[in-house]
Order: C-alpha cells, then structure tokens, then sequence
C-alpha cells in the first residue's frame, strides 16, 4: 500500500511540474477563435459595426441556432418566437448578443475534446446561472457603479474558463480535482487547488483570457473572482465582486465550488445595494437559475 500511494504522489508532483511547464507556454492552449477575434474589435456604436457583426454570427451555423435559442427563452421574455439572429439581437440587444457569442465562440475552444470528471453541459449550466444572476445583481446597483452588460455577460459566461484550460492541459489533474470537489469538505476550492496543483482556476482563467487579449476588466474579474476583497483589486471595479456575490447564492448550480455560504451586509453595500434588498435579489436569481437548466441544452 505504502508503495501505490508513493507511486500516486509521485505521478501528481510530475503532472504538476508538467503543469506548470505547460502554463509558461501558454500557446499550448488553443488561440482565441477567429470569430471571437474579430467580435472583439467590432465597435457596435455604428450601423456599419452592427451589421458587421450580424453577418459574422450569421456565417457560423452553429453560433447562430445558440443565440436564437436563447432569444427564445422565457427568461428574455420572448413573446413571439424569434427565428433570425437580427430579430434575436433585437430581443436581447447588440452589446448582449456580443459578449455571449464571444463567450460561446471562446470555450468552445477548450471542449475538441474528452473532458474527463468535468463535465461542459454543467459548467455552462453553472456560467450561465452567475452571468444571469450579475445582471440582476447589477439591475439593484446605481448606473454609475454599474459595469457594462456586456462585460457582466462575458464575465459571467468566461468566469470559470480555468477549468476547461486545466482540463485540456491536463486531464488526470482536472479529474483529481473535480473528485475531491464532489467530497463533502470544508475546505475552500482555492485551498484544495493550490494543495493539488499549485495554481489556481482563477489564475489559469485569466492567464488565457490574458493571453487572448482579452479586456483588462475581464482578466480582473476572471482572476479575482473568489478573492473579491483582495487589495489587488481596484475600488472601481466590481465585476469580481458581483461574481463573488452570484456564486454565493448559487454554491452548488451546475458545478459545486465549495463556496463559504452567506452574504453579510458589507457585501452587499460594497456594491451600492441596500440590504435589504438580499430576499427579493435572491428570489429572482433562483428562479432565473431554473430558467437556466432548461436553456443550457440550447448552448451547449
């Protein structure tokens, strides 16, 4: 027995070292999608722009029938059925339709292939439910606090992309991790991640989302997702923190992060919200989550 577990720890101290070997050439990882690229640069405060951007989506076959589905969902408050992806950026707006079809484009990227214990349908599941619950999150802050929607929704749908690029790095730590993961444990998932692997999701996440070029905003929050409070995070910006917030109310949705239950008052007003608000807000993000189980099938 002494000598399988040596041989276990051994084979984790050498995956770990390749590990890291892999994340000092992160063009290992796939490069951004082309159609993710060039989402990025569109400007869409010009007809030109928006347009522009109507014919890429509409080129991708697949990016298409995504968004369309989306549109159709309850949770948009379609009222008639939408089945162009013009009538679906109508519904739910240019800057919407953007930030998720870049999300989709973007981890897509990462799932070519076995996936091992992770599973893709609930980590969309679980991306999906957070990207929501921050724009009713941020619906309750005041316009000048207020991140962009675009950036909530990017933010939301790309917040645990660490985990797809540590499974594509390396599937037998990806699987180790999920493992411990489902273990009933009071132990936080960053504890847990530095133990097993040195580096956490949050920090292989925005490595990528560095390494695409993504927007600052989007590598913050992508990285500081579960460490809101750091000094590290400027006072402005809040994406990180509704992020924090959203995964609270959600601890086990799609994916279980081991999340430190409960939101006290400061967390709230941190973000420019009263309080007292705590039961409707959570109200609405539970519902909305459901709503989320039933369109995941359409993103996925």
């Amino acid at each position: 027995m002494a000598k399988a577990n040596s041989y276990s720890e051994t084979t984790k101290l050498r995956s770990r070292i390749n590990l890291k070997s892999a994340l000092k050439k992160l063009d290992t990882l796939p490069a951004m999608p082309a159609i993710a690229q060039k989402l990025l640069t569109l400007p869409l405060d010009t007809n030109e722009g928006e347009i522009a951007m109507l014919r890429l989506i509409e080129h991708d076959p697949q990016l298409s029938a995504k968004i369309i589905g989306m549109s159709n969902s309850p949770l948009f408050g379609a009222s008639i059925k939408t089945t162009s992806v013009r009538d679906a950026a109508m519904l739910l707006g240019m800057t919407r339709v953007k930030s998720v079809a870049i999300g989709i484009a973007a981890m897509s990227a990462l799932t070519k292939m076995p996936q091992g214990r992770l599973s893709v349908q609930n980590l969309w599941l679980h991306s999906l439910a957070v990207a929501l619950s921050m724009r009713t999150i941020a619906q309750h802050m005041s316009a000048g606090n207020r991140p962009a929607d675009d950036q909530i929704f990017l933010a939301g749908l790309l917040h645990d992309i660490g985990y797809l690029a540590l499974a594509y790095l390396d599937t037998g730590l990806s699987d180790e991790l999920h493992l411990r993961m489902d273990e009933k444990s009071d132990r936080s998932i960053l504890e847990i991640e530095q133990e097993l692997l040195e580096v956490t999701h949050s920090e292989l996440g925005a490595q990528l989302a560095h390494n695409w070029q993504l927007p600052n905003e989007i590598i913050t929050a992508l990285r500081y997702h579960h460490m809101s409070d750091s000094p590290e995070v400027p006072d402005r910006e809040m994406l990180p923190r509704i992020i924090n917030i959203a995964e609270k109310l959600l601890p086990s949705f799609g994916i279980a992060e081991l999340q430190a239950p409960g939101i006290d008052d400061a967390e709230w007003v941190s973000l420019g919200i009263d309080p007292g608000k705590n039961e409707e807000i959570c109200s609405r993000i539970i519902e909305q989550a459901e709503q989320a189980r039933q369109l995941t099938n359409t993103i996925t």
